[in-house]
């Protein structure tokens, strides 16, 4: 008697089959999007450090500007695509384990350029307050966020079916991106050591110009190509991780049925 096979992939996770094509962006454009995010780098690191002038009350601490205020912004983006690529998986007629994974791996990205935002918040807000932290509403608010979406990877690694894991974390995505909003508005909402919002604030009139006022921006466009460009490799990490996954169940799931006893024909007695 020939042992049973395992049963088919798709039925015994619950899911949809990974994707296709594990990658975001096609490899042409990948390559294109790495040397970009290069030469907007090093652009930047020559006008955040040479090109734009010394603050006129901060002095160069300022320069930590252009650093802090993308990374910032680019923990929020992060955030947005994976609460928007949870959306997208609860939402039936769009379920795909494609989001899943986007979630995933852009919520990873944003833990990095949270982390980075209070960092460098610190390494500014000592020359300016005297300390290197402060139970301000801004650092504290931007804390909890960091320490929400560890909870959200850390909720990604409780072994469970790729479905339970993927709506259970879903959920935990789109509750903790309440706190983003809070984040932003919270220089407005309390009194805070922390600046107010230097380009979108409520007047909407933007409080930096000139060369200053490009270098930020020119650090948001140089942030952003760096989150793409990595949210497009931990996407196709993830796939290869999900995969492997898939690979190692299925071997173990075959050898335990060619280790199972085979049953006796009827009408053999021992």
């Amino acid at each position: 008697m020939t042992a049973a096979k395992p049963p088919d992939n798709g039925h015994r996770r619950g899911v949809a089959s990974l994707p296709t094509n594990p990658r975001l962006l096609p490899r042409r454009v990948s390559v294109v999007l790495g040397w970009s995010t290069l030469a907007a780098l090093a652009l930047l690191t020559l006008f955040g450090l040479w090109g734009a002038p010394p603050d006129a009350v901060q002095g160069d601490a300022q320069r930590i500007m252009y650093l802090h205020v993308p990374a910032a912004w680019l923990a929020y983006l992060a955030f947005t695509v994976t609460s928007v690529a949870s959306l997208l998986y609860l939402w039936p007629r769009t379920r795909s384990t494609v989001w899943d994974l986007l979630a995933g791996a852009s919520a990873e990205l944003g833990v990095v350029f949270t982390g980075l935002t209070l960092l460098l918040g610190s390494l500014w807000g000592r020359p300016v307050w005297g300390i290197w932290w402060a139970w301000d509403a801004r650092l504290t608010t931007t804390a909890v966020l960091f320490f929400l979406y560890l909870g959200y990877l850390s909720l990604r690694r409780i072994p469970a079916s790729v479905e339970t894991r993927a709506k259970r974390c879903a959920i935990a995505a789109l509750i903790a991106f309440v706190d983003v909003p809070v984040v932003h508005l919270s220089v407005n909402w309390w009194r805070t050591l922390h600046q107010q919002a230097t380009v979108f604030n409520p007047e909407l009139n933007p409080r930096i110009h000139g060369v200053m006022a490009f270098t930020l921006w020119l650090g948001v466009v140089a942030f952003t190509l760096v989150y793409v460009y990595l949210l497009d490799r931990r996407y196709q990490l993830a796939v290869l991780e999900e995969d492997l996954e898939e690979r190692e169940l299925d071997a173990a799931i075959a050898q335990r049925v060619a280790e199972a006893p085979s049953p006796r024909p009827a009408g053999v007695h021992s």
